[in-house]
């Protein structure tokens, strides 16, 4: 087999930065793609050409400013976030120029990583590097191991058209589920939902109101929520909970996404309900399950290979798409993970 030939290292390249806090709708002007010296590894660094990043609904949270798990974007400064790349340079030698890695310096075409920060993917661990970037394993713990889906189960899934939801419908049926409804904004998407990735029935949010949809699609109740909304559609999934119901909370897109961004009015459950049928709520993040993308990454190979499951994704090409590309995502013009090639 013959040597990896690694390009030649430009001493130039392109990061995006946030230009200013959006107070309102996200557009291309909040960003601005700056060309600056490629980074120098430094002892304990390797240096990584990034072919691939993703965008997520959390990044529209991290620009706002407020008081986060993560930390937040700081207008003036390059954005972060998942990425694939091959390594060019490895002065501590743990890591070999051609492997290709996987870490969180995204939204940069050169970056100097912390090799402790660095994951090494196998060439034959999925069919296609970006496969690396899908938030499978986000839904695949929130169903598997927080909501403990059962065969027979009736599954409900908020933001069903995302990278996780896209991926959850199909999951929920893998797991035994009996039943699967998701909730979506457009009835376009919500054919694909029903055609191709796992669902049987679908919500399109705003034609009526989410918990009479939700007695349609369900009649019977539901067993199993996975949410990456909130709002609404929490109360609605509540409303709908069979005894013992178990709910797995990954995200809240209804405030992620909001235009206000800190004007939405908090979520009202109603305790008896959670008390007398014995709903189980359960926040999960895939940041206190390290051991999930190793396993998750099994389950996708093997179901991507025989066809059992699909990856839904979008693919705009140049790092200056990546501005456009998160606000595709934040008005909802994609189904599945939204990715650039850089």
């Amino acid at each position: 087999m013959p040597p990896t030939v690694v390009p030649a290292i430009p001493t130039m390249h392109r990061e995006v930065r946030l230009a200013e806090r959006p107070d309102g709708e996200l557009t291309t002007g909040h960003f601005v793609v700056a060309e600056v010296p490629v980074p120098q590894p430094a002892p304990g660094q390797v240096l990584v050409r990034n072919r691939l990043m993703a965008v997520t609904a959390a990044m529209r949270t991290q620009m706002a400013g407020m008081r986060l798990p993560m930390a937040s974007f700081v207008p003036g400064e390059a954005l972060w976030g998942s990425a694939v790349g091959e390594v060019v340079a490895a002065p501590d030698g743990g890591f070999t120029p051609g492997e290709l890695v996987r870490h969180s310096c995204g939204w940069r075409e050169f970056a100097a990583v912390e090799e402790s920060r660095v994951r090494r993917l196998a060439a034959d661990e999925l069919p296609t590097p970006a496969a690396h970037l899908s938030q499978g394993a986000t839904a695949w713990g929130a169903l598997r191991r927080a909501a403990e889906v059962r065969p027979g189960d009736t599954v409900f899934v908020t933001g069903a058209a995302g990278g996780v939801g896209s991926l959850a419908g199909q999951l929920a049926r893998r797991l035994g589920a009996g039943r699967v409804v998701g909730s979506t904004g457009s009835e376009r998407k919500a054919a694909r939902l029903r055609a191709e990735l796992g669902y049987d029935d679908t919500i399109v949010r705003g034609a009526a109101p989410i918990e009479r949809q939700l007695r349609r699609a369900a009649p019977g109740g539901i067993d199993v929520l996975l949410d990456t909304v909130g709002g609404e559609q929490l109360t609605a999934a509540l409303a709908m909970a069979r005894p013992d119901a178990r709910f797995a909370l990954v995200g809240a897109l209804s405030s992620q996404l909001d235009r206000g961004m800190g004007a939405v009015a908090p979520v009202e459950l109603d305790a008896s309900l959670i008390i007398t049928r014995r709903v189980l709520l359960r926040g999960f993040g895939l940041h206190a399950h390290p051991d999930l993308p190793q396993e998750w990454t099994k389950e996708f190979g093997q179901g991507l290979r025989e066809g059992s499951l699909v990856f839904p994704h979008a693919l705009l090409k140049g790092i200056e798409q990546a501005p456009r590309a998160l606000c595709e995502l934040t008005q909802g013009c994609h189904i599945g993970a939204v990715l650039v090639e850089l």
